[in-house]
């Protein structure tokens, strides 16, 4: 290492000690924003960076969009002083850190799509200072950080010697009220023995608990190894899901009595598929870097195809109740679908698999319509914008009980569940919400 990589070290180290270290948090959505609002709760100054003006605007007037954080709590670093947001990319050169927290979805071809990543770098490396430390949190395959970002940001005219990167995953969990950004541990890596300092020294400072790996590649290799977890084991309850059904056993009830068991085993549940940012796509990142190595990844990709397979599941199922029980065709059927977020109590829609039901019911001649109470109308998305506008429905009895069935997506705690069984003629419930209520009008079907 160099004597000015030294001098670079010894002045930012010295900046994040004495919190006189600006930080610049680049995408202000579910990952970015709680993160700047972390940041200034450990003293820090924080520039937030977005692309959409609205956003800026938003939240230099104190009002969040976000539900993870309180209006009031962003008013308040904003009239502090200690947080603004901007569009303007120039201020980056104001920044001592910069974490990226920018999408990485993947293409048709389930193949990552880097382009934020590479457009984000590209505009760090135009403006940013010598002595920047530059943390990618955005979740990608193992080397992203060292073979992908480091060079970008070496081609705006700093040699590699005069700033340093790290990487450190998010691990939010949104509608989670027992862990936040600063009581989640977070793990951390830098490239090289300063860097890593840094990176250590920099989180230390904001979160409760800061847990170091060797390098970057083992970080990135920590997040998908997280959401391979869950996607292999949520693939493997959707699958007993349609065993068990055949056998006329209900796995909820088998994943309840199995949990009693205080070792060994641990719940995943059914659903009707994959949504969010993080399962559906974080796996196949891996699948993607691995084929590098000639090695083929048979779990990850049976599990993606059983998680795939879910809606379709899911329709047939619906279609067999409209015509054993009401003697009606799924063409023509009138379909209401509870719940557009990908995960109970959020307002976040990425990815979310209700999206593939109403695709798949329309295609087969049902009519659909949606309830959510987080969320009053569908904005645009990259894989569905033709149903971009639509309004949430009101959930009332009377047009409750005009659609011809109804279909629990998303189980927010926010909905009438008795309102419905009392109402409705058919549910397909594929969240075990409507347990217990059997005794109503409803006939109710798990699916």
């Amino acid at each position: 290492m160099s004597t000015q990589s030294n001098t670079l070290y010894q002045n930012l180290k010295s900046r994040i000690d004495a919190r006189a270290a600006t930080v610049g948090v680049i995408g202000l959505g579910y990952v970015g924003l709680p993160l700047s609002m972390a940041v200034c709760g450990g003293g820090h100054a924080v520039i937030g960076f977005d692309v959409d003006v609205a956003k800026s605007e938003a939240l230099n007037k104190g009002q969040s969009y976000i539900a993870g954080v309180a209006s009031a709590t962003l008013l308040n670093q904003v009239e502090t002083g200690r947080f603004v947001a901007t569009t303007e990319m120039s201020r980056i050169s104001e920044c001592h850190i910069l974490i990226i927290c920018v999408p990485t979805p993947l293409t048709k071809q389930r193949e990552p799509d880097l382009r934020y990543i590479r457009q984000t770098a590209a505009v760090i490396a135009s403006h940013m200072q010598a002595g920047t430390l530059v943390v990618l949190e955005s979740t990608t395959y193992p080397g992203t950080t060292t073979e992908v970002m480091k060079p970008i940001l070496a081609s705006g005219g700093l040699s590699e010697d005069q700033f340093f990167v790290g990487f450190s995953p998010e691990r939010e969990d949104p509608g989670n009220k027992d862990f936040n950004t600063r009581s989640i541990p977070k793990v951390v890596a830098g490239d090289g023995p300063l860097a890593s300092d840094l990176v250590k020294s920099f989180y230390a400072s904001v979160v409760e608990h800061v847990v170091v790996v060797s390098d970057p590649a083992t970080a990135e290799a920590v997040k998908i190894t997280e959401n391979v977890f869950r996607a292999v084991n949520i693939a493997l309850v959707n699958e007993l899901k349609v065993i068990f059904d055949a056998m006329g056993i209900d796995v909820w009830e088998v994943i309840d009595a199995a949990k009693t068991k205080p070792f060994g085993f641990q719940a995943f549940y059914p659903g009707p598929g994959l949504g969010g940012h993080c399962i559906p796509i974080d796996p196949f990142y891996l699948t993607w870097k691995a084929r590098e190595y000639d090695i083929h990844t048979r779990f990850i990709e049976l599990a993606g195809e059983i998680n795939t397979a879910m809606p379709r599941y899911v329709v047939s199922k619906l279609e067999a109740a409209l015509g054993v029980r009401l003697g009606k065709p799924l063409a023509g059927a009138k379909i209401l679908i509870l719940g557009l977020a990908y995960k109970k109590n959020v307002m976040d829609m990425r990815e979310s698999p209700t999206f593939k039901l109403m695709e798949l019911l329309e295609k087969r001649g049902a009519v659909t319509a949606y309830h959510d109470p987080l969320i009053a109308e569908i904005a645009p998305t990259r894989e569905h914008a033709e149903f971009t506008g639509r309004k949430s429905v009101a959930l009332e009895a009377d047009m409750i009980a005009a659609f011809d069935a109804v279909l629990l997506s998303t189980d927010h705690d926010g909905v009438d569940y008795a309102l419905v069984a009392s109402s409705a003629q058919l549910i397909v419930d594929t969240r075990n919400r409507f347990s217990g209520l059997e005794g109503s009008k409803a006939i109710i079907i798990k699916a």
